[in-house]
């Protein structure tokens, strides 16, 4: 009975042993205390700022790269609309988000200890473009006083929460002396910057505004009609999109974890296949540093026209 007793003993322990923690390493991956329990996936959002399909296949690759160079799960969770990106961010459901200017500001402010991290090497100087229906009979010019040409007109922003789509150009038409109420009827508000170019396209509105870079990629991607809109105006430049970290992920994956976040996303290299397709998709030649400080003027502009409070 003993000899049979041994065998048998061992056959029962064995399926549990299998299953103790820390079998598999990889499971525990960035988590200091080893329980593969405790490892949550670190979850990245973004502004809809595009259409879904675009964002799904961009940040997909993304984060397949991010759990490779992190080693933890990344897991991309789409939102529906800008404010929502700011609140999953305060309420701690999303963990690393890519936020325009005024968003990223939003959300630091209401998350203390939050960090802006990364920004594409476009970001330091973005623009945004108005543009025209050419039936309008409306102009390009060079000079901010151009603006006033809008007065009378039909238009439309992006987003009430975008930087390029509605705070900056805001702010630069109040520059030229152009209030809301001065435009033909009250201004749209656009769900994101593709729209604005169909609706302007097709002569919905006379005019409206968006982010240069999303304007540039459908030109070069010939879904834009030349021959019926065209852009009137290139504003100044300014600070716009970035990363921002929450300091939640300090608490799950270790005290250098936002460091190794930075460190991944400016490690992406042009000259790697996979890591080029993910950078194009950005429309970037690469990630550079970014600190909170940079978008002081984004926050002024937010208070002046009660996007922050």
């Amino acid at each position: 009975m003993k000899r049979l007793f041994v065998p048998a003993l061992l056959a029962l322990l064995l399926p549990i042993a299998s299953c103790a923690p820390n079998s598999n390493p990889a499971a525990t991956s960035g988590n200091p205390s080893g329980d593969a329990a405790a490892v949550k996936p670190l979850a990245m959002g973004a502004i809809p700022d595009q259409n879904p399909e675009e964002l799904q296949r961009l940040y997909g690759k993304l984060s397949a790269y991010l759990t490779q160079e992190l080693g933890v799960p990344v897991e991309y969770k789409p939102v529906t609309d800008y404010n929502a990106a700011v609140t999953a961010f305060r309420v701690g459901d999303l963990d690393l988000v890519w936020y325009g200017a005024l968003t990223g500001v939003q959300a630091r402010l209401q998350v203390p200890g939050a960090e802006a991290i990364a920004q594409r090497d476009i970001d330091a100087n973005f623009h945004s473009v108005f543009i025209a229906n050419k039936q309008s009979g409306l102009k390009p010019f060079q000079d901010i006083g151009g603006l006033q040409s809008l007065k009378g007109r039909t238009f439309s922003f992006g987003s009430e929460s975008s930087t390029s789509g509605r705070l900056m150009p805001q702010h630069f038409l109040s520059e030229a002396g152009v209030k809301l109420e001065d435009f033909k009827g009250q201004p749209a508000f656009s769900s994101n910057h593709d729209t604005i170019i169909k609706a302007v396209e097709a002569g919905t509105f006379e005019a409206g505004v968006l982010n240069e870079q999303v304007w540039q990629e459908r030109v070069d991607e010939g879904k834009v009609d030349l021959s019926k809109i065209e852009v009137i105006w290139r504003t100044p430049p300014y600070f716009n999109y970035h990363w921002v970290i929450n300091p939640q992920v300090k608490e799950r994956y270790g005290a250098d974890f936002t460091d190794k976040v930075k460190a991944a996303l400016l490690k992406l290299d042009p000259n790697v296949p996979e890591q080029k397709e993910i950078l194009d998709l950005f429309g970037a030649q690469k990630f550079i540093a970014t600190e909170n400080s940079n978008y002081q003027q984004i926050e002024q502009v937010g208070r002046e026209i009660g996007k922050i409070q």
